[in-house]
């Protein structure tokens, strides 16, 4: 199949030599390059942002990055970019025009305005990656989505030919949003197993407990929340520490976590790392003694599912993906309750047997149902059957 997908903020280049990739980043270069190793043609178009940038580059044999004049060629806020989507669609239109692709495949919202305006004949699997209503629901005031993103959200999701929800959780959500049932698929995120995975040493120190917050620093993925449960932790759990890898300093959550864990009398306990390169992530992780992922809300949740790869035990806030991933196999505790969150790893800390059980199920968990090339194949079955189905109707109206 000839597969084009579009990723309009989010360049999968950022997770092949960046520092800072987020997750629709690593997921759109994951699946390009899973997809074009199973023999497919896959193309990925993302809004130019650097004008040195060529007009297309190698992801991987068989999946390439096209970069599209849409706006000013400069790093764009996400939230500032729908004015320029009309300029994104037109591009494809053009291109599409000249030599339509077998299926497009939209990643976040403003991504599917532009398939779907570029679209015609063309059949649009869309992946939302994060939903405005959820972001709405958590945020509030605080949310600088536009405006008229949940109703352009449900536009989509009535005018895609396919949905891929990443977890149970947003099929409830679209199905709330009166998203049509039966077009809806679920499809996790993945993991690369290669990279992912168990190997030894897995603490790499000697008398200290280690607990590992790892992704962006900002207020919603609750940081602030396990610096609160240390401090209850910190008279009970000799040597117990706090790793925190994200943001660089001197951003505004940097400074604000690092004030909190100073007021606490935790300086000595919490250390703030700054951004890791990708493949340094594995070896951070798996020098924790436990994961902690405790977001107020999370769409999918990539760091538990690497940590898992890697046999190293999670505690996740019981939200979104984490739902799916994260249940039977680590502890769940409610978002923002630093005194749930204590009382995970205070069990944990004092039972070395029930955190290799719990490392082990997460190896299983993640080799049974999260490798790429699992992954991709259940991407392809959407793609094919979105495809059929534009074909039937087509064939009924007489198109």
């Amino acid at each position: 199949m000839r597969i084009e997908m579009i990723s309009e903020h989010a360049d999968p280049m950022a997770a092949v030599g960046g520092t800072d990739a987020g997750g629709q980043n690593v997921h759109v270069a994951a699946l390009a390059v899973a997809l074009a190793r199973r023999g497919h043609d896959v193309v990925v178009h993302t809004r130019r942002h650097d004008p040195d940038l060529p007009p297309s580059v190698s992801l991987a044999p068989g999946a390439t990055v096209e970069y599209v004049p849409a706006g000013p060629a400069v790093p764009l806020p996400r939230d500032e970019l729908l004015g320029h989507m009309p300029a994104f669609a037109a591009h494809l239109a053009r291109r599409w025009a000249a030599r339509p692709p077998d299926v497009a495949h939209a990643h976040f919202w403003m991504s599917g305005v532009a398939a779907l305006g570029a679209a015609r004949d063309v059949p649009v699997t869309q992946t939302f990656h994060a939903l405005g209503v959820v972001k709405r629901r958590w945020q509030g005031a605080a949310d600088t989505s536009p405006p008229e993103r949940i109703a352009t959200e449900r536009e989509i999701g009535h005018g895609a030919d396919a949905v891929i929800a990443t977890c149970a959780d947003e099929v409830a959500e679209l199905r709330a949003m009166g998203v049509p049932e039966e077009g809806v698929t679920v499809v996790p995120c993945g993991v690369d197993l290669d990279r992912f995975r168990p190997a030894r040493p897995v603490t790499g120190r000697a008398g200290t407990c280690r607990v590992l917050s790892i992704g962006r620093l900002v207020p919603r993925k609750g940081v602030d929340t396990v610096i609160a449960a240390l401090k209850e932790l910190a008279g009970e759990v000799p040597g117990v520490e706090l790793v925190i890898a994200g943001g660089s300093p001197g951003d505004e959550e940097w400074l604000r976590l690092r004030s909190l864990a100073a007021a606490r009398g935790l300086s000595g306990r919490v250390r703030l790392v700054g951004s890791v390169g990708r493949e340094e992530v594995p070896a951070l992780m798996r020098s924790a003694d436990v994961v902690v992922s405790v977001p107020w809300y999370e769409p999918f949740g990539m760091v538990p599912l690497e940590a898992m790869a890697c046999g190293v035990p999670v505690v996740a806030s019981a939200v979104g993906g984490h739902l799916d991933t994260v249940a039977g196999c680590g502890l769940l505790v409610p978002p923002r309750d630093p005194a749930a969150l204590a009382g995970a790893l205070r069990d944990l800390f004092a039972s070395p047997g029930r955190r290799r059980a719990m490392g082990e199920a997460g190896v299983r968990r993640t080799r049974e149902s999260y490798g790429w090339p699992s992954v991709a194949g259940r991407t392809e079955a959407v793609y094919r059957a979105a495809v059929a189905a534009r074909r039937g109707r087509l064939a009924v109206s007489g198109g």
